[in-house]
């Protein structure tokens, strides 16, 4: 569980619903038909933006924001730098059977094409040709979320202008008219809340986290085709660091070229 995402939401909304609760009675902000012109109104037009398959999709998308990433930069490197200890030790093909027991798929992938004896060119434009796929799935899905804060505050202003048209026709009984304008302006409320509380932080969120996984494919290429050209394994761990931040190298122990860091991995 990202811990960041759910304490954010949670703090905002527990925010709002208190300095509501300070300030009067909670009944004046619940408004179900401005509810339903904000989010109805949000996925309606989402359907007409995106393809069924993409909207379908957002779900998992959320799943994404509140999960925290289960791989490190760190243990990636350590088990291509045991690979690369294996290779010059008992050759490419040694790592034919280590590489089944990978979980990940990008980097089993890339190790198999190495045991084949494809050429390295080769190797690297197929793994990046896969990588710059993901990106753009995953442009896709940040795409949604951007959409969704762009279009809810939208159709808050459409369910004001309803609610004021509907005020209007009140103006004989001045009574009305104060408590028809709260309920006009509650939809713009809405609209600005769950764009900017929910929305548009999501959206940012899988940006991010949509470049740490970048970042790790892009260190199981390096990793991949300097396995391949038979570098030294210390350099090739070296190399393979230069992808981190000061402070994700100063993190944990130092890689091993031993063969732990496959453990995780294995």
């Amino acid at each position: 569980m990202d811990l960041a995402t759910l304490l954010g939401i949670t703090l905002g909304a527990g925010l709002l619903l208190g300095s509501i609760i300070l300030g009067g009675e909670v009944n004046l902000f619940w408004n179900p038909p401005g509810l339903m012109i904000v989010l109805g109104g949000t996925i309606a037009a989402l359907f007409v933006n995106f393809p069924l398959k993409n909207v379908i999709g957002v779900m998992p998308l959320v799943r994404v924001a509140f999960t925290q990433a289960s791989r490190n930069p760190r243990e990636i490197i350590n088990t291509l730098v045991d690979f690369a200890e294996s290779s010059r030790r008992e050759g490419l093909l040694a790592l034919e059977e280590k590489a089944q027991g990978l979980d990940e798929e990008f980097l089993k992938k890339g190790v198999q094409l190495v045991v084949d004896g494809t050429d390295a060119e080769l190797v690297r434009n197929i793994l990046e040709i896969d990588l710059a796929f993901l990106e753009q799935r995953h442009k896709t899905g940040q795409k949604i979320f951007e959409q969704m804060g762009a279009i809810a505050p939208a159709f808050g202003m459409i369910g004001t202008l309803i609610g004021l048209i509907q005020m209007l026709q009140e103006l004989d009984d001045p009574d009305q008219v104060g408590s028809g304008m709260a309920v006009a302006l509650l939809t713009t409320l809405y609209g600005a809340v769950v764009a900017n509380l929910i929305f548009l932080p999501i959206a940012g969120k899988l940006a991010v986290k949509s470049a740490e996984e970048i970042l790790i494919r892009e260190v199981m290429i390096e990793g991949i085709l300097s396995i391949q050209a038979g570098e030294n394994p210390r350099i090739v761990e070296e190399k393979l660091k230069a992808f981190l931040s000061p402070d994700q190298r100063a993190q944990g122990a130092e890689p091993s070229i031993e063969g732990e860091g496959v453990t995780s991995n294995a």
